[in-house]
């Protein structure tokens, strides 16, 4: 009797690790849902505007009503530079930082500001989409040329880098004060695109004089570009958000979108989880929503490209497009933010915008 009891004894023992280790997944889930719950609060600083980010909050509002959104919209500059204000101040930061400038939140995370979150919606994740399992890439945006239907004929329209310079070369009265696109000077996105396109072709610096040439206008936002395009002001916006463009062209028949067919930028906002977030399992929460097929498809409902493949849109152009030129969400970005090289490449565009 006695060896049959140290028997049962011994298999209590080997079993109940066993069942903890199964049901411990679940368990941390449900804690982590009742943590976030008791932190009520979850505070999001992005640059997506919030008409495109709408539905993805609501169905995260919907889902989990015990956590309230406090989400704030800026340019990728400003919100870089408040986040590193805010965690200097050591009083705690946002929970979640979500940015379109993809070098400064890889910089973020090589800084150490980054807190590593490994989530369980991440299964068939693009490789190229996440970084040490700090920095995720959760949209899979085309850089795109944005016009205005009504005032430039289909057959004036670039449909490739190449064509776009040659436009503008030969015909520079036809632009002149009609075209617009990023300041790299102001706007980190801006900055961005400037690189990667020098990345594929140092004749990425014919466009740069080719826009000086026509008295190119700069901005530091897409929603801003594409107002001057309905309004007729500009007649083109180069380098502009695919995403953004796509959605006002569904309700602006006056703006139309083209992606380049010699190559295509894909760009991605990559969200990340501060360590000095104030909310940390409301952020995790948050953060599993944006990577989940429902908020991916919640993106894709407003034209935003989702970085999983199996929640975009059927009419999503990336689906169809044979040129594309995704920027990876890792270490590879920080050789843009050098800033003696950052300051060459801003003194080369200076140069070459102001025909010198």
């Amino acid at each position: 009797m006695r060896t049959l009891t140290a028997a049962w004894v011994s298999l209590a023992l080997l079993l109940g690790p066993a069942r903890a280790q199964v049901d411990s997944p679940v368990d941390a889930q449900t804690e982590g849902r009742a943590e976030a719950v008791r932190e009520g609060t979850v505070v999001v600083r992005a640059t997506t505007d919030e008409a495109e980010a709408s539905a993805l909050l609501a169905g995260f509002r919907h889902r989990f009503p015990g956590v309230a959104v406090a989400y704030s919209k800026m340019n990728s500059s400003r919100l870089y530079d408040e986040f590193l204000a805010e965690a200097a101040s050591g009083g705690g930061t946002a929970d979640i930082l979500w940015s379109s400038a993809m070098d400064l939140q890889i910089k973020l995370v090589n800084d150490g500001y980054a807190e590593r979150h490994v989530s369980g919606e991440t299964d068939g994740w693009p490789a190229w989409a996440v970084w040490r399992n700090e920095a995720y890439g959760i949209t899979a945006e085309p850089v795109a040329i944005a016009y205005n239907r009504r005032l430039l004929p289909e057959a004036r329209v670039p449909r490739s880098h190449a064509e776009f310079v040659q436009s503008l070369t030969r015909h520079p009265e036809e632009w002149q004060g009609k075209v617009a696109t990023y300041d790299p000077e102001r706007s980190g996105v801006g900055f961005l695109f400037l690189t990667q396109n020098l990345e594929v072709t140092p004749r990425t610096w014919d466009a740069v004089r080719a826009l000086g040439q026509v008295g190119v206008k700069l901005y530091t936002a897409t929603a801003t570009m594409l107002d001057r395009v309905s309004a007729g002001e500009a007649l083109l916006a180069y380098d502009v958000l695919g995403s953004y463009a796509r959605e006002r062209a569904k309700q602006d028949p006056a703006v139309g979108v083209v992606l380049p067919s010699d190559y295509t930028l894909v760009t991605s906002r990559i969200a990340l989880i501060p360590k000095q977030a104030r909310h940390k399992a409301a952020a995790r929460l948050f953060l599993d929503y944006l990577l989940s097929r429902e908020g991916q498809a919640l993106l894709a409902a407003r034209s935003v490209t989702p970085a999983r493949a199996e929640s975009r849109a059927p009419d999503d152009p990336v689906t169809r497009a044979t040129a594309l030129r995704p920027i990876p969400v890792g270490p590879e970005l920080l050789t843009s933010l050098d800033q003696i090289k950052r300051s060459r490449t801003l003194r080369q565009w200076r140069r070459a915008i102001e025909g010198r």
